[in-house]
C-alpha cells in the first residue's frame, strides 16, 4: 500500500519527507477529532472522560492502525514520539462511539493525498531545480561521454545540489567545471583502456542522415543516438522540463495545428530542433518570435503526408536559423555539401574533403558542364 520510490538517496529522502508530512496531516485531523470528542462530552455530561492508560491504548490501537492504514504511514505514525498519545485519542474515540473501521481508512486517505502531493511537488521542484545546472553543463562542457555520464547518473540531483551550494558561497561553478573536465576526461580514457572499450564512437543511422543543415553550428557528440529519444536529450544536455517547454512553444506558435505540431515533436530529429532552441536561448535570441514563422510560411504542407513531420522539422530549423526580418522567399538554397563541411559532427579530414568538393560552380553553369580545359571546337577541322 506504500508508494514505491526510485532508487537513490535523493529520491528516498524526498519520499521520507512526503510520509512525514502526511503524518503531520494525520496529527492535525486527530487533534480536531479529539477536540470535538471532548467538547461533546463536556456538553452532554459536564466533563471529559479520562483517556485510557497509554500501554493499553498502544496495544489496542496498533492492531487497528496496522490493518487499516497504508504501511508506510502506519509505520511512521507508530515510530513517532507522540504515538502513545495518539493511540489514547483513538481508543477514546472508539469508546465514545466512533467506528474506527470507517474513521481510520478515511483519515488514511487524507494522509495518502498529502503524501502523494508532497512527493509530486518534490519531484517537480527537483526537475526544475536541476534545469539551471543542466544548462550550465551544456554551456560549459563539450558534448560527449563526460557530460552524458553526469546527466544520466543516479547521483545527478546530488551533483546539482552541490553545484548550487558552491554557487551560494560565491564559487565560480563554471570555472570549477571547466577545470575538472580535463581530469574527468582522463578518468574516462583510463577506464576505457582498461576495459578495451576505447573504440571510436559511431553515430546512429538517423543521426548520420541528419548531418548537414540541421546540425550546422550545433555542439553534438560523435555518438549522438537519435534512435533513443531519452538518451539523445541527455547527450544534448536538454532536461525533460526544457524539452517539454520547447514543445509547448511549438504548440503555441501553431494554434489550431496541434496535430501537425505533434508530428514534428514525435519526429526522430526533434532533439536537433530542441538543441537549436537551447542554443538560441543561451545566445539571448527570441525563440518564440522565430517560431511564429511556421504559420507565416506553410509551404511545409505541400508533399506526401508520411513525410510531414520531417518537413516541419526542416521548416522549424529554417525559422530558427534565419535572422528576424529576413523574408522566407529571400533565403538562398542550401548547399548541402558545404553545410556538411561546417558541421560540428564531421572530422577535420572529412571537412577538408567536403570543402574541395564544394567548390563554387561557374555563374549560370551547371556543375557537370563546367570545363577545366580548353573548350572543344564544334564542326569539322581542317
Amino acid at each position: 500500500m506504500g508508494t514505491p520510490t526510485p532508487e537513490g538517496e535523493p529520491f528516498a529522502a524526498a519520499a521520507g519527507e512526503a510520509v512525514q508530512t502526511s503524518v503531520m496531516a494525520w496529527r492535525l485531523v486527530m487533534a480536531m477529532a479529539d477536540a470535538v470528542r471532548r467538547q461533546q462530552q463536556r456538553r452532554q455530561k459536564g466533563r471529559e472522560e479520562d483517556l485510557p492508560p497509554a500501554d493499553q491504548a498502544v496495544r489496542e490501537a496498533a492492531t487497528e492502525v496496522t490493518r487499516l492504514v497504508p504501511s508506510d504511514i502506519s509505520t511512521a505514525l507508530m515510530a513517532g514520539a507522540d504515538w502513545p498519545q495518539m493511540a489514547q485519542q483513538l481508543v477514546a474515540l472508539r469508546r465514545a462511539g466512533v467506528d474506527l473501521g470507517e474513521f481510520l481508512p478515511r483519515v488514511g486517505d487524507i494522509a495518502v493525498t498529502v503524501r502523494d502531493a508532497v512527493a509530486e511537488n518534490a519531484a517537480r521542484v527537483d526537475r526544475e531545480g536541476t534545469g539551471e545546472w543542466e544548462r550550465m553543463l551544456r554551456e560549459t562542457l563539450p558534448a560527449g561521454p563526460v557530460r552524458e555520464a553526469i546527466l544520466s547518473s543516479p547521483t545527478w540531483p546530488d551533483i546539482a545540489a552541490t553545484m548550487a551550494r558552491l554557487d551560494e558561497r560565491g564559487v565560480d561553478v563554471r570555472q570549477v567545471l571547466a577545470a575538472a573536465h580535463n581530469e574527468v576526461v582522463g578518468v574516462d580514457q583510463a577506464v576505457a583502456r582498461v576495459l578495451a572499450a576505447d573504440a571510436a564512437p559511431t553515430a546512429s543511422r538517423d543521426t548520420v542522415r541528419s548531418y548537414g543543415p540541421l546540425t550546422t553550428g550545433l555542439d553534438l557528440p560523435k555518438d549522438l543516438d537519435l534512435s533513443d529519444r531519452a538518451r539523445a536529450l541527455r547527450q544534448l544536455a536538454i532536461s525533460p522540463a526544457e524539452n517539454e517547454r520547447y514543445g509547448r512553444s511549438v504548440m503555441e506558435a501553431m494554434p489550431g495545428r496541434e496535430r501537425e505540431a505533434t508530428l514534428m515533436l514525435s519526429n526522430r530529429q526533434w532533439p536537433l530542433v530542441a538543441a537549436r532552441m537551447a542554443q538560441m536561448e543561451t545566445e539571448g535570441k527570441p525563440v518564440r518570435e522565430h517560431l511564429t514563422r511556421l504559420m507565416g510560411d506553410t509551404s511545409w504542407e505541400k508533399g506526401p503526408t508520411p513525410q510531414l513531420g520531417s518537413r516541419l522539422v526542416e521548416a522549424a530549423h529554417d525559422a530558427l536559423r534565419r535572422p528576424l526580418g529576413e523574408a522566407a522567399a529571400s533565403r538562398a538554397k542550401v548547399n548541402t555539401t558545404a553545410a556538411r563541411a561546417q558541421s560540428a559532427t564531421l572530422d577535420p579530414t572529412k571537412r577538408q574533403a567536403a570543402d574541395k568538393s564544394a567548390a563554387p560552380a561557374e555563374p549560370g553553369v551547371a556543375p557537370h558542364r563546367q570545363q577545366n580545359g580548353p573548350a572543344l571546337r564544334r564542326g569539322k577541322t581542317r
